[in-house]
């Protein structure tokens, strides 16, 4: 029969037979490792979209709002990034980071919402 290993240090396990860490320090050691964001690609856009979300929070306590796009250039909001986008019936895209959104109209303006089902 093969020994099992720790799948981090590669230590001999006892113990349980469907043991896959030597002890906690090992198996927290691996999952941080396996959840990392190993690319900075992924980890940049994280942050843009993180960003984006907090920028549209801020300005749109309410739920519902208009701002400027200048506002939200004037605080690092970046256009190119979003999670996803819904089209209404009418035909009018909003374009959403997580569960904040923004919908362009007339001018330089802006319609910022949250999603209902989000709210409190």
């Amino acid at each position: 029969m093969k020994e099992r290993t720790c799948l981090e240090c590669g230590e001999p396990l006892k113990g349980r037979a469907d043991k896959k860490f030597c002890d906690d320090a090992c198996r927290n050691s691996y999952n941080n490792r396996q959840n990392s964001d190993a690319n900075n690609y992924v980890r940049n856009v994280h942050y843009v979209l993180r960003k984006n979300r907090r920028i549209l929070e801020e300005l749109n306590p309410e739920g519902t709002t208009k701002a400027h796009r200048s506002k939200l250039a004037e605080k690092g909001f970046d256009f190119d990034y979003h999670t996803s986008m819904y089209t209404t019936k009418a035909g009018a895209t909003y374009l959403f980071c997580y569960e904040y959104g923004y919908l362009p109209i007339e001018g330089d303006m802006m319609v910022l919402v949250k999603k209902k089902e989000y709210e409190n």
